[in-house]
């Protein structure tokens, strides 16, 4: 899902795709570096990240009830969202975003609710996406049925990052927020970091951005760390494996931009 550019660049061969290769990426290893790890060793159940429910922001009601499933998600997947890599870091401006999200999610995708379950502003801060993402997160046994990602809405947990992440790495305080929540909702579902992924490897999208999508190999450690875990290799699955490389990823069909106006 997500609001990436009407024009987004095209997303590299099928083939290249695979589990496995999520965990490449030579510009992730130089960056590393560079980028806040939580002391080794911690455990992450101790630290739970601010995340701002939707009656705070100013959230719509859902056109109609949202879907809670029975099922804990298998992974998460990370976005960006494509609009203007700001240096407004308030939580005003977050707070706008989220309200924008919605709106072009509702209005022109037509869409019940925000798309995503949750939501990193450049500024850091952690707001739900669609209504009820972050009571079942707290429970940790049910998922909210999501419109993020084709084939991956009822699955996974979606991860929307505000900003162009296709020539610029997200500022250090973003990443950290981002690797913070994944660290929680890996922790409060039973997730190993292993299975942390972008849009990319599952819709022919450019999302979540070339420099983000780079920075994935280093944000599974860092959330390894931050679970006190190693990193293990996500499971294999040759057949969906084949079948990509056959036949291509499912191409979006989902808006990937956040028209001029609505953010206000």
């Amino acid at each position: 899902m997500t609001l990436r550019a009407p024009h987004h660049q095209p997303a590299p061969a099928a083939g290249r795709y695979t589990r496995r290769s999520v965990l490449t990426g030579a510009f992730a290893l130089a960056t590393a570096a560079a980028l806040p790890v939580a002391a080794a060793g911690r455990a992450y159940s101790a630290a739970v990240p601010d995340i701002i429910a939707c009656a705070t922001w100013g959230a719509r009601a859902a056109s109609e009830p949202v879907v809670v499933l029975a099922n804990r998600p298998e992974r998460i997947v990370v976005h960006h969202t494509a609009t203007a890599n700001v240096t407004d870091y308030t939580k005003q401006r977050a707070f706008a975003l989220a309200r924008a999200i919605q709106t072009y999610h509702m209005d022109a995708q037509g869409w019940i609710d925000t798309g995503q379950h949750f939501t990193v502003s450049r500024g850091a801060f952690v707001m739900e996406g669609r209504h009820s993402s972050l009571a079942e997160l707290r429970t940790g046994t049910r998922q909210v049925r999501a419109a993020h990602c084709v084939g991956q809405n009822t699955v996974s947990i979606g991860i929307e990052n505000e900003g162009t992440y296709t020539s610029q790495t997200p500022p250090a305080a973003q990443y950290a927020a981002l690797a913070d929540l994944c660290a929680h909702i890996c922790d409060q579902y039973g997730l190993p970091a292993s299975e942390i992924y972008g849009h990319r490897d599952f819709n022919a999208t450019s999302c979540p951005g070339d420099r983000l999508y780079a920075l994935l190999p280093t944000l599974r450690k860092d959330v390894a760390t931050r679970l006190g875990t190693p990193l293990s290799e996500p499971e294999e699955d040759p057949v969906w494996d084949l079948v990509r490389q056959a036949t291509g990823r499912p191409a979006a069909t989902l808006g990937e931009y956040l028209p001029a106006g609505l953010l206000r």
